[in-house]
């Protein structure tokens, strides 16, 4: 026996996750597993002027299953296409939901599945302590999800992101059952993706990984976890940016990201909190807000996690200490067209108080490995606009 307290943790791990060129046509035996007969169709409104949702529709109508489109999913999704979505739901009579598309899309499908049965206001189940416990778990509808991108992972996550309009505050609905029965990860379906979009959503996969790796609670499945995402995104990642119809790229890309998303259970940190706020005021994209203020976050963190990030660096086959990862962060944002500036996103410091003070108050926060107070915030949120690392 010793006096050294041994770690203690809970860990859970996510649904079934069928990758391959492909596997869309497999949707219909999705359906049957998770038991939906009659899906809504829930996508955004770019998608659903492309043929990949009218392929999607006509393989479920082959196989007998009829459908409906709801495609009213704006990129940061607020409660009222919720709303909107849950109002389709109910007047077709469906019994679950097929969400394809980016994070957006796949969380507002989630929540619609997930609010369906509830006599509850939407925000009553906030990811605060035990408000997932109000829901009537009966009465929440299954859910199959088709990624279109390789970035935010909601594929196999158990809560939604809905920015709260009146107060433009980004805010997590969680619950367990929100988990989709099925993630149908086939890379034929992020092949049109533009390389601009390949590469802020996969650097969106790349901060799940290392923030969650980076948190300091005891969880070693996760990090083992994020560090083989962060290997397959610097593998994968510029291949995927660079040719878009590279298969292999785009598949390793899709699993990188399910896998961010998976050891993110284990908790974020101050760039997610730090990105939140800025795209609910800004309207920025999420994966590009992350890619921007990942190296700012990472230098203000670097004593609490030198550590670790030695350990990260080793294992991605390059000088095991912070600079060397730190110059790798910068040579891939630089290589992959991201800006180094929030100004470069439309952002200025006209908000800054206001940035710091969410930012603070947001749930990934507490993950951070050093406390973020609202004077480290502003400071942090100005860095990244100027460009000032």
């Amino acid at each position: 026996m010793t006096d050294v307290a041994t770690p203690t943790g809970s860990f859970n791990y996510p649904t079934q996750v069928w990758v391959g060129a492909g596997r869309r046509s497999e949707l219909p035996r999705a359906c049957e597993i998770a038991g939906i007969r009659s899906p809504l169709v829930v996508t955004d409104r770019v998608l659903a002027s492309l043929g990949i949702v009218g392929g999607i529709q006509t393989t479920l109508s082959d196989a007998g299953v009829a459908s409906t489109l709801f495609s009213d999913v704006q990129g940061n999704p607020t409660e009222a296409n919720v709303a909107d979505g849950l109002r389709a739901l109910r007047e077709g009579g469906h019994d679950g939901v097929v969400a394809v598309g980016g994070g957006s899309a796949v969380d507002v499908g989630k929540v619609v599945a997930f609010m369906a049965g509830q006599s509850r206001p939407l925000w009553d189940f906030e990811d605060i302590g035990d408000y997932w416990m109000r829901a009537d778990a009966g009465a929440i509808l299954p859910v199959i999800a088709l990624p279109t991108t390789a970035g935010t992972g909601s594929e196999v996550g158990r809560a939604g992101v809905i920015t709260q309009a009146s107060t433009q505050t980004k805010k997590v609905i969680f619950h367990p059952k929100m988990m989709p029965i099925v993630a149908l990860c086939d890379p034929e379906l992020t092949v049109g993706l533009p390389p601009g979009a390949t590469a802020a959503t996969g650097l969106d996969a790349f901060v799940h990984c290392l923030e969650a790796y980076c948190v300091p609670s005891y969880h070693p499945m996760a990090d083992g976890i994020a560090l083989e995402g962060m290997r397959l995104i610097k593998d994968f990642l510029p291949r995927a940016y660079a040719e878009g119809t590279d298969l292999e790229a785009r598949t390793q890309m899709m699993v990188a990201a399910a896998m961010g998303a998976t050891a993110f259970q284990k908790g974020l940190g101050a760039i997610h909190a730090l990105a939140h706020p800025v795209g609910a005021i800004y309207d920025t994209h999420h994966g590009l807000t992350n890619a921007v203020i990942m190296p700012y976050v990472l230098r203000f963190n670097r004593d609490s996690i030198a550590a670790k990030i030695e350990r990260a660096a080793r294992y991605l086959d390059m000088a095991p200490d912070f600079d060397s990862f730190m110059t790798f962060v910068l040579d891939l944002r630089a290589r992959l067209g991201i800006p180094n500036a929030l100004s470069d996103l439309g952002v200025g410091k006209d908000q800054a108080n206001r940035v710091a003070a969410m930012a603070v108050a947001d749930p990934t926060a507490s993950g951070n490995p050093r406390k973020l107070d609202p004077i480290a915030a502003q400071r942090l949120f100005e860095a990244a606009v100027d460009g000032r690392l």
